[in-house]
């Protein structure tokens, strides 16, 4: 894939939170940063004048950029933590350092204690974080603290040694911060039930524990202790923010390579993450050019062995989305929940993120491939003999059968050509008739299209169900064009397609660009349509109400519209302001006719 130029790349860079990596024109990473929303962080880089001129020079040597797309800020900051301390880049002066963010640890003991710690043991131990704030970290303890009675000391509570009497309970246990396992005063069961409840907590699960909070906070207030009250509040809002566990960084999952794919008709687009010791330190996605309309599968296949070449990975444990075959001792995991899941996720979704990204710089770029690869999908997604680079779509609009219109609107190259759009009165047909307005608005719009010599639609698409779309049929048929043009029905309650002869409806992908496409032309036929008939209607109204007032004709109410806008304003009208328009005669009945109709 060729370089795609940084003002280019800075066009379509998502509004998600994440990590950007500048790369320099070896390929090495310089800068590593985080950000809440990627295309303005990024943005900002290339449109100011920095004022130092350490930044002048980074902005100089950024040849490429890469980003992570990851689910909250939280994480980009843990993230941006991982990669600075792997790759050193030479630009980023803050945690280069080999200090990492706090996790707790429930110990693996008879009588866990609970403590905050920087380092990972693994000795069976359980560990919740990491967290990028210590206030976060200080206000759980504190909770904790709080509602539960967890012992501090470091003792070997055995119990052999508890019933040899070995140890002596502490001031805790005076205080009321200990409930005395140590003499054996608290039974293993109970403070097992205590951990329980404090795992809850860790995880995330403390409504009980904020209700609490929440009455003592009420309580300090009704007893004028604000401060103290305050104090609570802000408790309450870290532990409303708290994030239990973060899916960049995870203690669980070690070693581990993560591959997903995503694809169009020409191109596959897969995504690796690689894990180490828990943490993210390489995200990576390549674009593959489809020779032989490979599977989803064998994309995968070929992109897993040349990326873990590439990147000389070593691990023996992959996660993939479906089965797949691999180098012998490698262990395939398709994960159906929990971390290994979410994981795969953030896969799955800068996948379809950098897809998205492709597809808006080769609309840049390059609109015609754009424009044909579209027109390549929608023939093939419809099933239609040409590709589709003029589309027509009919809608009607009535409301019980008043002021009964039509419209047309037109699509070229998948784009609205909204000087081809059409209005029509319906003028051949009585009553709330949809089928029959359909019938003729049809005959009409492509009778003057033949008789003119003027281009046939590739396709034509009916809103409507079967009815609509046999009713337009005929119009074809008696026209002698049904072969000419191909032609089918959209119904409004489950997006369903519908093609003459066939009684079984055709229903695309939700996310497909083909239906998004047929959704925009249905929408723009009924906005198109519903503003000439509400425009109609209002027109219809404001006409029959002035001249139904004996001695006005047409003249004298388009007289009074020019001057007053609408029949509401002419009502409110003084009897001189409407005589200086039409002579005191006529003012003085319409005065005295709109007047006697605004007091019924």
């Amino acid at each position: 894939m060729t370089k795609v130029p940084i003002d280019i790349q800075l066009q379509t860079l998502p509004d998600n939170p994440g990590i950007y990596q500048f790369l320099d024109k070896d390929g090495k990473i310089i800068y590593v940063g985080k950000a809440k929303n990627l295309k303005k962080r990024v943005a900002s880089y290339f449109r100011q004048n920095h004022e130092y001129g350490k930044t002048r020079v980074l902005v100089k040597k950024i040849y490429n950029i890469d980003h992570i797309v990851v689910p909250t800020e939280t994480d980009a900051l843990l993230l941006e933590n991982n990669l600075i301390k792997k790759y050193q880049p030479r630009y980023n002066v803050l945690l280069k350092d080999d200090k990492t963010y706090p996790w707790i640890c429930i110990k693996n003991e008879r009588f866990p204690r609970i403590f905050t710690t920087r380092t990972l043991v693994k000795d069976g131990s359980e560990y919740f974080g990491p967290y990028t704030s210590m206030k976060t970290v200080r206000t759980l303890l504190d909770l904790i603290k709080e509602l539960y009675k967890i012992r501090t000391c470091s003792y070997d509570l055995s119990r052999e040694k508890i019933t040899q009497g070995r140890y002596k309970v502490c001031l805790e246990y005076h205080l009321g911060n200990c409930l005395g396992p140590c003499e054996g005063f608290q039974t293993h069961t109970d403070y097992q039930e205590q951990i329980t409840a404090v795992r809850e907590i860790l995880k995330g699960n403390f409504k009980d524990s904020i209700y609490r909070f929440r009455n003592k906070m009420n309580a300090l207030a009704e007893e004028m202790k604000f401060e103290e009250a305050h104090e609570i509040k802000e408790k309450i809002e870290i532990l409303e923010n708290y994030q239990s566990k973060s899916t960049v960084v995870n203690p669980k999952i070690n070693n581990v390579d993560v591959f997903s794919v995503v694809s169009d008709e020409e191109y596959g687009y897969v995504n690796f993450l690689q894990i180490s010791h828990g943490a993210i330190i390489r995200a990576h996605t390549i674009e593959m050019k489809k020779k032989l309309d490979e599977s989803d599968r064998e994309l995968l296949e070929l992109a897993i062995t040349e990326l873990r070449t590439r990147f000389n990975s070593l691990s023996k444990e992959i996660l993939v989305p479906f089965q797949v075959d691999v180098v012998k001792d490698v262990k395939v995991i398709i994960p159906k929940l929990g971390d290994k899941k979410r994981i795969l996720e953030l896969s799955v979704r800068n996948a379809k993120l950098y897809r998205q990204e492709r597809f808006k710089q080769i609309k840049i770029t390059d609109p015609d491939r754009h424009v044909n690869r579209i027109m390549a999908q929608m023939k093939k997604d419809l099933r239609l003999g040409v590709e589709p680079r003029h589309i027509e779509c009919f809608d009607n609009s009535n409301i019980q059968g008043t002021n009964p219109v039509a419209a047309c609107v037109v699509f070229k190259d998948g784009k609205p050509s909204k000087k081809d759009y059409r209005h029509f009165n319906i003028k051949t047909v009585v009553g709330p008739d949809d089928f029959a307005s359909m019938e003729e608005v049809v005959h009409r719009r492509y009778k003057r299209l033949t008789e003119q010599d003027e281009p046939l639609p590739q396709l034509i698409i009916i809103d409507g169900g079967k009815g609509q779309l046999s009713s337009a049929l005929k119009s074809l048929d008696r026209l002698g064009i049904r072969d000419k043009i191909a032609i089918i029905g959209i119904a409004k309650r489950l997006e369903e397609l519908y093609y003459p002869g066939d009684s079984i409806p055709l229903y695309l992908d939700k996310k497909s660009e083909t239906l998004k496409i047929i959704q925009q032309l249905r929408n723009e036929a009924h906005r198109f349509g519903i503003t000439f008939h509400r425009q109609k209607r209002s027109k219809s109204a404001i006409n029959s109400e002035l001249m139904q007032i004996k001695g006005v004709g047409e003249k004298t109410t388009t007289q009074l519209l020019k001057k007053f806008k609408s029949v509401k304003r002419i009502k409110e009208a003084t009897k001189k302001e409407i005589s200086d328009q039409v002579g005191e005669a006529k003012a003085e009945i319409i005065y005295n006719t709109l007047q006697n109709t605004s007091n019924l």
